[in-house]
């Protein structure tokens, strides 16, 4: 498969697209999982080739099946939801490489902080109406004002792994 995406506007399949995360915890014997369950984007595909787009996370919609710990992770040591509800990735480019990939670069907006964020994403499937693209990247929670670490149990960076499938807006 070769990436040829049509020009125009395109809508988040929030029905068949998936954002979680995982990190380590209890000094690297627990990985800690989670996905958000709310969340949007959008993007356009310009007459150029280039790309924008935008996706953005409900900071309360984060499960990881664990009551008390998500109401610690949205809470200020963590996410901040209630001064900071969303997480956004705003797409500066994507480039389609080799074959199935796609270089992406863009900005990671979280608790009020914005980092540069770069990552590769593989196309899965696209035809006329719709693409989906896997992608999987890490993110160091310092950069981003969560340091809290009690006892040093928290190592290393939070991986995000995302399904996101679009489809041709109307027009």
């Amino acid at each position: 498969m070769t990436v040829a995406v049509e020009t125009g506007t395109w809508q988040l399949d929030r029905t068949a697209s998936t954002v979680a995360l995982r990190h380590k915890t209890m000094w690297g014997l627990v990985t800690v999982k989670g996905a958000f369950s709310a969340f949007d984007g959008q993007g356009e595909v310009r007459s150029d080739g280039s790309v924008v787009g935008s996706l953005t996370l409900d900071v309360a919609s984060l499960d990881t099946k664990n009551a008390k710990r998500d109401t610690h992770l949205r809470g200020a040591d963590f996410f901040d939801a209630d001064n900071h509800p969303q997480i956004t990735f705003a797409v500066r480019s994507a480039e389609p490489r080799d074959g199935d990939t796609v270089y992406v670069i863009g900005q990671l907006t979280a608790r009020g902080i914005s980092r540069p964020q770069t990552f590769t994403a593989q196309v899965r499937d696209s035809d006329a109406d719709s693409v989906t693209l896997d992608a999987e990247f890490s993110v160091d929670r310092d950069h981003f004002g969560m340091g809290w670490n009690q006892l040093g149990m928290i190592r290393g960076l939070t991986m995000v792994s995302t399904t996101l499938r679009f489809k041709r807006s109307a027009v």
